[in-house]
């Protein structure tokens, strides 16, 4: 059963002739025939199945699966902590990552990072680019969205997009919904949020000449 119906297959088939480079899609999950106390996915299955169709949509995309409990290697390597979980990287590993399953108003972020990292271009302004270049010291973003929120998805976008420019910063976008304990645990009470460095939190869709000021922050 295709999770993605035929119109909606063509509009991305049409946005992936602007590919450049090759995109791998390297995805976390949870193998069907082992199962672990406490990791149970619900999701991994159904994320599997929408990244392997979206690849199927660009023969500039590609598709790697690993399993979250047996690939601890791979797991160490993307240093994923939960899932499902997709790794959007290109020639390197920029630091983008998607937890939970990118469907209903959180397809258009899957489909941005994708873009970003194949045509290495995130349209940030030179200003915000070259702040970017001032960071030293690691920056870790977590944006927590859910599928229904029409702003998330520019917030998310955005996150990604900083990780992108700077080496030194790492963007987890979170469904809130399928991590409830890590939501409460940042006290996201309506989304999208965004937390820097696990200490300073920023509500809302807010533009990117914000979110550089709330990053630096994190450098002081």
């Amino acid at each position: 059963m295709s999770l993605l119906d035929e119109n909606t297959k063509d509009q991305v088939r049409s946005m992936f002739n602007d590919l450049v480079n090759p995109v791998k899609l390297v995805v976390f999950t949870q193998d069907s025939l082992l199962y672990a106390p406490g990791l149970e996915c619900e999701n991994c299955k159904d994320n599997r199945l929408l990244m392997e169709e979206v690849a199927e949509l660009s023969d500039k995309l590609s598709v790697e699966v690993y399993d979250f409990v047996k690939d601890k290697e791979k797991v160490e390597e993307y240093g994923i902590d939960k899932i499902p979980a997709t790794v959007v990287t290109g020639e390197k590993d920029s630091g983008i990552r998607i937890y939970g399953m990118p469907a209903g108003y959180e397809f258009p972020t899957l489909l941005s990072a994708i873009t970003t990292v194949s045509r290495a271009s995130t349209e940030l302004s030179e200003d915000t680019r070259a702040k970017l270049k001032e960071i030293t010291k690691p920056v870790h973003l977590q944006v927590f969205v859910t599928l229904t929120c029409p702003y998330c998805a520019s917030a998310a976008s955005l996150a990604h997009k900083f990780a992108f420019e700077s080496e030194m910063v790492k963007a987890d976008v979170i469904n809130a919904q399928e991590f409830p304990q890590l939501a409460q645990r940042f006290n996201v009470f309506a989304v999208p949020k965004t937390v820097v460095n696990n200490t300073i939190h920023v509500e809302g869709a807010i533009p990117e000449d914000r979110l550089i000021v709330k990053t630096l922050e994190s450098q002081q």
